[in-house]
């Protein structure tokens, strides 16, 4: 039986230059089912199949295992999709390239201490073992890019507020010449990227973050010769710089990650000058809560995140947990839903969370897209409910 727009595991195979074998052996490892087996067992694939095929080829070409893969790709097939998982996937080749570049360099270095002074020199032997061993770190790089670009396209997309969330934090922030800044948790840079344009000639602005991978996404979006700003790798509850520094600090959904708050809070108040300024976003209980629902109707095992980080810091509690080291502290929110007509960014969102949900919808892609299709048919409507805390070093 012909069916049109399918291949054959032969014809999938020969055109995707690899064996039958592998395509069955993917089959079996639940890394790439066929779109549609046959009452008598036969398999078939589309074009579709051949987007994943690509995933699992070059991550497998990179090193990753099996079940790194199968917790890395998904099928989709969308042109914008496809687009942003091309892109990742060529800043993980480049980011390859740069890590491999850095192993030769050691080996190098190794080398030529042997050859001159016959000896071994052991911290180029363990900076060679560090750098052999970066790979679980690429996977969580690519991971967290993959993420941070599919929350992005969600609020890009279907944000009733035009203005976007990083040029109303920027215009809330009154940032001016002759400032010295600090972001803690800064990620990929994306608060001052999408505001260069406006940013002062004359400021000193530090980011910080504890990934450098994250790091050098800043620095590549932003340009590395920006005279402006500098990067930093540090942990916020303990910031390597002097007492009395900067006129602004900004937490942007950061401080419900640090394991001590109040450490947190009395470096961020140390490095702060007196009457300087603290900016802190958070989100409410209600923030999103619709898309949880939405998992939950489909299989009410899913947990989209395993901590509530608004009880961590959020909008109903931030205002108590910020008034023993700050004073003035006030709530700022930003006026915004989502009203959502497609499925695949929702989906692609649902992905990105810290949850278990990937356990129950990766094998059920299919289902799970026609289930999110008919909800976002006539528009999913989504509670957006975050903003910042402002608030003062005392004088």
């Amino acid at each position: 039986m012909k069916l049109p727009g399918y291949y054959t595991s032969g014809q999938f195979a020969k055109m995707a230059k690899i064996s039958v074998r592998t395509v069955r052996f993917y089959d079996k490892q639940n890394i790439l089912k066929p779109s549609f087996v046959s009452p008598s067992g036969s398999r078939y694939y589309t074009d579709q199949d051949f987007v994943r095929l690509q995933q699992i080829l070059l991550l497998k070409y990179l090193g990753f295992s099996l079940d790194e893969i199968r917790s890395m790709t998904v099928d989709n097939s969308d042109p914008q999709f496809l687009l942003g998982s091309l892109q990742l996937q060529q800043k993980l080749v480049r980011d390859r390239i740069a890590q491999l570049q850095l192993v030769e360099k050691a080996i190098g270095d190794t080398a030529e201490e042997i050859r001159s002074h016959h000896n071994i020199d052991w911290e180029h032997m363990l900076n060679l073992i560090h750098l052999t061993n970066m790979k679980q770190t690429m996977k969580t790089q690519y991971q967290n890019a993959g993420n941070i670009s599919a929350r992005i396209q969600l609020h890009s997309l279907f944000s009733t507020n035009k203005q976007g969330w990083f040029p109303w934090l920027y215009q809330e922030c009154h940032i001016h010449e002759g400032m010295k800044v600090l972001e803690l948790g800064c990620g990929d840079g994306a608060l001052w990227y999408e505001n260069l344009s406006q940013l002062p000639s004359e400021i000193s602005i530090i980011l910080s973050d504890i990934s450098d991978g994250m790091l050098n996404d800043a620095k590549g979006k932003i340009g590395p010769q920006d005279p402006r700003f500098s990067f930093s790798r540090f942990d916020c509850q303990e910031i390597p710089l002097e007492d009395n520094l900067f006129d602004l600090v900004i937490a942007n959904h950061l401080l419900f990650y640090p394991e001590n708050l109040p450490k947190t809070f009395s470096e961020i108040r140390r490095v702060l000058k007196p009457g300087g300024r603290l900016v802190c976003s958070a989100y409410s209980s209600r923030h999103m809560q619709e898309i949880s629902q939405l998992v939950q109707e489909f299989d009410r095992r899913i947990v989209l995140s395993a901590d509530k980080l608004y009880e961590i810091f959020g909008m109903e509690n931030g205002e108590k947990l910020l008034d023993p080291w700050f004073n003035d502290v006030t709530w700022h929110l930003y006026e915004d839903s989502l009203l959502v007509t497609s499925p695949d960014p929702l989906i692609q969102y649902i992905q990105s969370c810290h949850g278990n949900q990937n356990q129950y919808i990766l094998e059920k892609h299919k289902e799970f897209l026609s289930f999110v299709s008919q909800k976002t048919q006539k528009g999913f409507y989504v509670t957006k409910e975050a903003g910042f805390f402002s608030c003062r070093k005392p004088v």
